[in-house]
């Protein structure tokens, strides 16, 4: 039940500074999570493959990306940190109001956290103190712990969209069930979505790596393999990720009418609502078929609204085609690997596949981007979607510029840092134990 407002607006000069900061924090963060969520995996497959063939080099390359692993958890350490700082320091409020509601879920994150932290320096000094077996059941609870972490945040951000587990009686949240917050109902395709792009971002990340080198002449075993491993992964989990797309699509269709209008721009209630493409050709009723798995289905447009409910329709429009778009061209790129090297049995040689490979890493972390300002900028202007305003829930302190500098360089020193030392550790030798 809700009942009352929450919050007083604070200087619009304040909100769109606090967006800003916020943004660039969370633009930064976000690929690191990725690699929360898809590398420990990914590594634990590559011993997995050494335990059951018994070749050193599947051994020796799971050793090489767990040390690249361990070097971006530490700098993602960093900026979720100072990410859990600016949700208290620039939205007070919102923090105030409902840090009852979700706050079982950052603190089931806070220890997955931990153990994360604890068994992922297990797992990468342990490599030659523990046996195999054991060392290789290690790398479990680091899956684990970075799959539970981002469920938690992504649950948040579910019920963000999906308010639930609360009532608001005169302006105060009253009655709070922090499982019905925690298990609300927007949070599985987000989870399932998040999940799919983490390995998708990792993979495709790993493999352009790999296929830089590749069209620099370096076409040994190791590279093969470490290519061949990174893009299937990102090649299975392209095409699923347009599935799961379709249904979150759906249920964004269902449960926020306006954002699904914001997505195509539609400013009219219609009927067999038609889709746009690029250069402003239109396919009829395909909107409603998309939405609704019905040609005639009635999609509400952006005028079910007042004008001040309504979100930024275009930067919502353009990053959603954005996401889309890049997310169709990658899972092409990975169905015509998978279609080769199910012909052929090998990657295919020509240089322009490299080369849409180098591409595909950066490219993926931009539809990465693209996705979450398409569902974060999609719900405003609310903070908590129908219940808080993005306006009511900012910090009424001045300085954030200040913040906003200190924080770019900041990250502009993480990012020389990871550099440096990502770089380093490639040009370390690639020694295959006998």
């Amino acid at each position: 039940m809700i009942d009352g407002a929450l919050g007083d607006p604070a200087n619009q000069d304040y909100l769109l500074q606090a967006r800003q900061m916020q943004a660039m924090s969370f633009a930064v963060h976000i690929p690191l999570v990725c690699f929360g969520i898809a590398f420990p995996a990914m590594v634990v497959f590559l011993e997995g493959l050494w335990l059951r063939t018994g070749d050193p080099l599947y051994k020796a390359l799971a050793k090489r990306w767990s040390k690249a692993m361990l070097i971006l958890f530490a700098i993602g350490v960093v900026t979720g940190t100072i990410l859990s700082f600016e949700m208290g320091l620039l939205w007070p409020d919102f923090m105030a109001s409902f840090g009852d509601v979700f706050g079982l879920a950052f603190g089931i994150e806070g220890f997955s956290f931990f153990m994360e932290a604890i068994f992922i320096a297990i797992y990468v000094y342990g490599w030659d103190r523990l046996s195999p077996r054991t060392h290789f059941a290690v790398g479990a609870p680091v899956i684990v712990a970075g799959f539970t972490g981002s469920f938690m945040v992504i649950s948040v951000n579910g019920w963000m969209n999906q308010p639930t587990g609360f009532s608001i009686r005169n302006g105060e949240v009253v009655d709070v069930q922090p499982l019905a917050a925690l298990f609300n109902k927007n949070l599985w395709h987000e989870l399932t979505h998040m999940y799919l792009a983490g390995f998708l971002v990792a993979g495709f990340l790993v493999a352009s790596v790999y296929a830089a080198a590749w069209l620099r002449g370096r076409r040994d075993r190791h590279h093969q393999v470490g290519l061949v491993v990174a893009l299937s992964i990102a090649a299975l989990v392209a095409p699923a990720q347009l599935l799961v797309g379709d249904w979150a699509a759906r249920t964004v269709a269902v449960r926020q009418p306006v954002k699904l209008a914001a997505f195509e721009g539609l400013q009219k209630t219609t009927k067999g609502a038609p889709f746009s493409l690029v250069g402003g050709i239109e396919v009829p009723k395909l909107l409603s078929l998309l939405a609704f798995h019905d040609p005639n289905a009635t999609v509400k447009g952006l005028d079910t609204v007042p004008k001040d409910d309504q979100p930024p329709t275009n930067i919502v429009k353009l990053s959603f085609r954005t996401m889309v778009a890049i997310g169709s061209a990658l899972a092409a790129l990975g169905l015509w690997f998978i279609w080769f090297w199910w012909r052929r049995g090998r990657l295919p040689a020509t240089p322009w596949f490299h080369r849409a490979l180098v591409a595909a890493g950066p490219l993926a972390v931009v539809a990465l981007i693209a996705g979450w300002i398409t569902t974060e900028v999609g719900r405003q202007p609310w903070v908590v979607y129908e219940v808080m305003r993005t306006e009511d829930a900012v910090t009424g302190a001045s300085g954030i510029p200040v913040g906003y500098g200190a924080l770019a360089l900041v990250y502009a020193a993480l990012a020389a840092i990871a550099y440096v030392m990502l770089r380093r550790l490639g040009r370390t030798p690639f020694e295959v134990e006998r």
